[in-house]
């Protein structure tokens, strides 16, 4: 765990990618996702684009009840800023999924769909959006539809620290200012999880939520130990491979410095003899 709350570039999309996924765990065979979609051979994309397959089911999650076919999704993280500009900008990426369709209006605007996520209030976006037309309705905690003449797709602006706590915990962890209990209830609910898949963004969205918030993961590892090791289990791979690379780092240099062949440095760290084989194999 030590290496982990080292961490200091925080890479939030990564985090926010395994949110979305778990988030929609119960319609998980109704959704594609595609992270980072090119727009086209220039480099213009789209941080999340979700598909959804069928177009009679309804999205268990709220977050869901705005999709329809085609859903463009915008992360924000703490540290961006969010504008007006930021809107039309995300309006522009839509607009050029629509008009980029193998076959024309193979891509309907009725179909269309703007998702953007954000942890705090964009309470100037939102002032300039009323100046110009736009209407904006709170729909569920944290989660914002806005409409009226001016907005060619239907929108949601979601607020990710306002969501319900009790169902949003993979969001509201993706914070420089989470919550103890946020960070307790999101730690039981994804030791249930088991498929390798979602173990996978389990372990994105810890990534991020611990590399922001090294104080409380490290009070509650150390005051609470039921809580400590459901955090080892969930990022075990994470640990291994981290400790690895240390262990690597060390024999190289202890190979640079010492003129040591990889089995002396090896030795000298009291490397197992069945370990070593996978260390050589890396050098």
């Amino acid at each position: 765990m030590a290496d982990i709350l080292e961490e200091v570039n925080i890479q939030w999309h990564p985090g926010f990618y395994g949110a979305a996924e778990l988030e929609f765990l119960l319609n998980k065979g109704d959704l594609e996702f595609q992270r980072e979609f090119n727009l086209s051979k220039e480099p213009i994309r789209m941080d999340l684009l979700i598909i959804k397959k069928l177009a009679d089911v309804r999205i268990e999650n709220e977050l869901g009840h705005i999709f329809k076919k085609f859903n463009v999704v915008e992360y924000k993280s703490p540290d961006d800023a969010l504008s007006i500009d930021d809107y039309y900008k995300t309006v522009g990426y839509a607009c050029l999924y629509k008009g980029l369709g193998e076959t024309v209006n193979q891509i309907p605007a009725n179909e269309l769909t703007i998702s953007i996520f954000r942890e705090s209030y964009p309470r100037e976006m939102f002032e300039a959006m009323k100046n110009l037309g736009l209407e904006i309705k709170e729909r569920y905690p944290g989660i914002y539809y806005i409409s009226g003449k001016q907005a060619l797709f239907d929108t949601q602006i979601v607020v990710t620290k306002q969501l319900d706590g009790e169902t949003h915990r993979t969001l509201r962890v993706l914070s420089k200012h989470v919550k103890e209990e946020d960070v307790r209830a999101f730690v039981e609910e994804a030791a249930q999880i088991s498929e390798p898949g979602d173990r996978n963004n389990v372990d994105a969205v810890l990534q991020v939520s611990v590399s922001a918030n090294k104080e409380i993961y490290e009070a509650i590892r150390r005051c609470d130990k039921v809580m400590c090791e459901a955090l080892r289990e969930l990022m075990k791979e994470d640990l291994e491979k981290r400790e690895q690379e240390t262990l690597l780092k060390t024999i190289k240099n202890l190979m640079d410095t010492m003129k040591w062949t990889a089995e002396q440095a090896m030795t000298a760290m009291k490397i197992p003899e069945a370990d070593k084989g996978k260390y050589i194999a890396k050098l």
